[in-house]
Formats: structure tokens, sequence, C-alpha cells
């Protein structure tokens, strides 16, 4: 049986007032001892005042916790939100007597809004010692317009691995998902821990696109605090990289308006380079999306976000076959009527599984990619229309 948590973490999690749903909205992790770590943002230009924060301690020290705020962005806050994240970060590092460039800070929400200070402060007062970790009540706290908390956990040895992550919408990162946090009592070096999670960030976090809008808020992180020993690296990959694409595809499974998640895989292409973009361009396709999302095999319309990857000059059509699960629907010339028919019969019911899967062979190299997307509903443009009003 996998531990509920790692060893040496403590949470707390409280409503601060931003969210209007009498639901918690603040949540910090916090590890008993130091950590190794690594931590990637967002490439955003309008970067919130807490990932500048956050970037700027990263540089001096390793980080052993996190602080999250849901419901507020804090991005285009100018001078006066730097302060105010500094002063609630100082305010909750006091409460876990840890220096407060140890903590990163994150928040998502609504942008150009200023936190509602006096409440804030009001709710910071009394924190106490926190709890074991409790990843299901954070996951919920850092929660948006996100329908059901996200949290995945795999053992390696004697230790856990407990990843938690936020994001429906505003995703198509440039570095990792909206928010993504990774905390485990495995042992294993600094170098070590950077390489692989900045390598497994690639081909999960950097690999799902819900709307093809990069966030300002983007944060992904791993802390490692060694509480139960050093463990097989070769092991912790494999269980680290689990965690991630669980994560990933319950975030593009739960994409905003979202009825099915997509899955589709590049083979046979020229570079990494190439696959993760032919990928990202037929999960990104407003008109694929909503071809799977209506259940309608016109396959055709896969075959067209193929053809929009006009500077790959060495792909070439005819060399190319796509397929919706097994069932292969291009080339189509060497089918006979009968079984034409009974592909499109097939691709007909694979969409309306809840997991749609594409799979594309360029024919033209050894390389491959995967990436996690979900379908465009009606729901989506509802959610996003309302969502200050």
């Amino acid at each position: 049986m996998i531990p509920a948590a790692p060893k040496g973490f403590r949470s707390w999690t409280t409503h601060l007032g931003l969210a209007d749903e009498g639901r918690d909205d603040f949540s910090m992790v916090v590890s008993d001892r130091p950590c190794t770590a690594s931590v990637v943002f967002t490439k955003s230009l309008f970067a919130g005042a807490c990932v500048t924060l956050s970037r700027s301690s990263v540089d001096r020290t390793c980080p052993r916790g996190v602080v999250i705020l849901a419901k507020n962005a804090n991005v285009a806050t100018g001078t006066q939100g730097l302060r105010n994240a500094n002063e609630i970060r100082s305010a909750v590092a006091r409460s876990a007597e840890i220096d407060p460039d140890a903590l990163i800070m994150a928040s998502t929400g609504v942008i150009g809004v200023q936190y509602p200070m006096t409440t804030i402060r009001g709710g910071l007062t009394g924190l106490g010692e926190g709890f074991p970790l409790d990843a299901h009540a954070v996951a919920s706290a850092i929660m948006t317009t996100d329908t059901r908390a996200k949290v995945s956990v795999r053992a390696v040895g004697a230790s856990t691995i407990v990843g938690i992550a936020k994001g429906v919408g505003m995703i198509e990162p440039d570095m990792a998902t909206m928010l993504s946090f990774v905390f485990t009592d495995a042992e294993i070096s600094q170098d070590d821990l950077d390489r692989t999670f900045r390598d497994i960030v690639e081909r999960t976090y950097n690999s799902v696109s819900i709307d093809t809008d990069t966030s300002t808020s983007d944060t992904a992180a791993i802390f490692a605090n060694g509480a139960a020993g050093p463990v097989s690296h070769a092991d912790f990959v494999v269980a680290l990289e689990e965690v991630c694409t669980d994560l990933v595809k319950m975030i593009a499974s739960d994409g905003e308006g979202a009825t099915k998640l997509i899955v589709t895989t590049i083979t046979g292409a020229s570079s990494e380079r190439q696959a993760r973009l032919v990928g990202k361009t037929i999960i990104n396709s407003p008109l694929v999306k909503t071809m799977i999302h209506g259940e309608d095999p016109n396959w055709g319309r896969v075959l067209m976000a193929i053809g929009k990857c006009s500077d790959e000059t060495d792909i070439e059509p005819d060399k190319i076959s796509v397929a919706f699960a097994d069932t292969v629907v291009f080339p189509s010339s060497s089918l006979d009527e009968e079984t034409s028919k009974a592909n499109m019969e097939a691709v007909r019911v694979h969409l309306a599984a809840p997991t749609v899967e594409i799979n594309v062979n360029l024919g033209i190299g050894t390389e491959r990619w995967r990436v996690y997307g979900c379908d465009l509903t009606d729901g989506y443009i509802r959610i996003n229309a309302d969502y200050t009003t």
C-alpha cells in the first residue's frame, strides 16, 4: 500500500476571502528539513509578481516549500503587487519558522486585481504548525475553474512521490502547466533532480494544450527532502514521469468545458521537434477539436492540420498514415468500399469514448512525441466569456 504522503512535509489550507464560494483558497506545503528542488516558470512577458519574487529567491537558495493563492493572479499589479506578495510570503514564513527565500510563491486567477490585503492579513493570523501533508486538501485549495482536484501518488522503494496540479484553461505551456507541485521523501542529488525534472517537464507539461494560451503564472516544482533515504534513480525517473503524466491527463480531460481527452501520438518524424510541432498543430486545431466533440469521423481535418506545418519541407503526404486508435483512415485509396464504411463506423464508435487517440506516422524518420489535449465545446466559451462576471 502506498503511504498517504511523503515523510517530513507539513501543509496548511485556509480561506482568505479570495474565493467567494467559502472554500479554501490558500495553501502552503513546507518540508521540515532542507530539500533539493527544481523549479520551472512561465516564459510569459507578463509574468506575475509571485513568479518574479520566486525567481529571485530560487537564484539565491534552494527552496523547501511553496505558498499558493487561488482566484487572484496578482499579475499586472505593479510594485504594489510585488510588495503584497512579499508581505504575504514573509508572514507565512514566520508561521513555518523558515527563511522567506526558502518559499516559492504561486497565484492564479483574475489578472489586474490587487490582493485584498486587509482580509488576507486577518486570515493569515494563527496558521499554527500545520499538519502532515494532505495532498487532496492542497489540490482542492489551488483550484480556480477546475471541476476536480488533481493528485497522483507513486511509491519508489521506501519513498513516496505525490504530485498535485491545477489548470483547465489558458494552457499552452512554454515551460510547465498552470501550477504543479511534486513532493517526495526520496534522497536525490540536486543535479540529478533538476536534470530529471526538466526532462520530464518537456515530455509531459510542455506536451499538453487546452486552448493555445500561455498563462502568466505557470509554475512547476519538485521538492525532495531525503527523509526516506536513497532510491534507485532509474525507478525514481519512471515513477516521477508516471505522476506527471497522470496530472497532465487530468488537466487535459478537465479542460474548461471539455468532454473528451485527446491523445495524439506522432511517430516516424525526422526529429523530436518536428513530432511535437505536428502533434501540437493537430491538438490545437479548432476544427479537429470540434470534430471530436461532435463525434464526426471527418478525418480530413487531421490531414488539414498536418498540412499547416508547411515549413517542414521534408514531410511528404504520400508517406503519411493516420489512424484513430487502431483504425487506419489514411491512406484510404487501397481500401474497398465495404472496408472504408466499416472503418468510418469504427472511428465513429471510438469518437464516442471519453479518450480519443489520434496516431500519425510521418514515415520519414524514427523520432516520436505524444501530446495531450481536449475537445472544444460551447462550455469553454461560456466559462471564459463570463469569467469575471
